[in-house]
């Protein structure tokens, strides 16, 4: 008998996305025995002024990389939008499921076109913070983080009007019931890899790694290379509104790629395609939304 040990976060969502996986695995493979091992991050730990001032994006990954780089686990699984550009040499991205909802929602006590002037949407995305001031300036956007509970528990009587949050979240956890308004790509471009759960291994650990590639999409990979082409080749940080989406289709891939000032007033985006080279593609698009003057206003956000 098999046993597979996955290490994740220990928040509801990041259970169940690490529980699908499992249940995944274990339809592959019935006599499997999988182990969830709950981790906790720094990102779980550190106040969010904290998280931005250390290396935000290794922030819900690190120690979870850790465990499994000294084989306390064989596979470790992550919201792929948390993995870094830069991953340890030591490891890869051995499958990437099936794509969930791509999209953001709003979880709102009125639509969000009834929202009356003022009202307070909470995110703790500055990418989020942009569009939402793009689609409507007359709204306040509060910064709000925690889990996906806490955040939704602020509207109505914690002050908020709404939250936004990844749909993708929501229906994972049964909460797709509370959404209000789902923003398509042409109103709200998503974070590159948002809706894609990533399973990681070791290099080398062949026995882990064949496990894992059985549940891997080509269509979601292909997509998600796309994506993070296009972040890493833009240098993708926390501090600048960056947005992507790749739709494969026959295996050509169109992607749209947003850059936009944190204040939502200056929005670069632009889709391209359809290409076959995933990297390529991202890349190129990066090219030229800075030369457009998406660089400049990268570099005024981190400013």
């Amino acid at each position: 008998m098999d046993e597979i040990r996955i290490g994740t976060r220990g928040s509801r969502l990041a259970l169940a996305q690490a529980q699908m996986v499992a249940d995944m695995l274990k339809s592959h493979n019935p006599a499997t025995t999988v182990e969830l091992v709950s981790i906790r991050t720094a990102g779980d730990v550190m106040p969010p002024e904290r998280r931005r001032n250390a290396d935000g994006k290794t922030a819900f990954t690190k120690e979870i990389e850790e465990s499994l780089l000294r084989g306390d686990i064989d596979l470790a699984v992550h919201s792929a939008k948390d993995i870094p550009s830069e991953m340890d040499g030591r490891l890869l991205l051995a499958a990437t499921p099936p794509r969930g909802d791509h999209r953001d929602a709003l979880v709102s006590r009125l639509a969000f076109e009834e929202l009356p002037r003022g009202a307070r949407i909470g995110t703790s995305s500055v990418r989020r913070r942009a569009q939402l001031l793009r689609l409507r300036r007359d709204i306040e956007v509060v910064e709000v983080h925690g889990n996906v509970e806490t955040r939704i528990g602020k509207v109505g009587r914690g002050g908020l009007d709404g939250v936004v949050l990844a749909a993708a979240g929501l229906a994972r956890i049964g909460l797709e019931g509370s959404v209000t308004r789902y923003f398509e790509v042409g109103e709200m471009v998503p974070a590159p890899c948002q809706g894609i759960i990533a399973v990681e291994a070791r290099r080398g650990d062949s026995k882990s790694i064949s496990a894992a590639v059985k549940i891997d999409d080509a269509v979601t990979h292909k997509a998600l290379v796309c994506e993070r082409a296009f972040s890493s080749a833009l240098g993708g940080d926390c501090y600048v509104p960056i947005g992507a989406y790749a739709e494969v289709k026959g295996g050509r891939i169109e992607l749209t790629g947003l850059v936009a000032s944190p204040d939502g007033r200056e929005v670069h985006v632009r889709k391209m395609g359809p290409g076959e080279d995933p990297v390529e593609l991202g890349e190129r698009l990066a090219r030229a939304l800075i030369e457009e003057g998406a660089g400049r206003v990268m570099e005024a956000a981190r400013g």
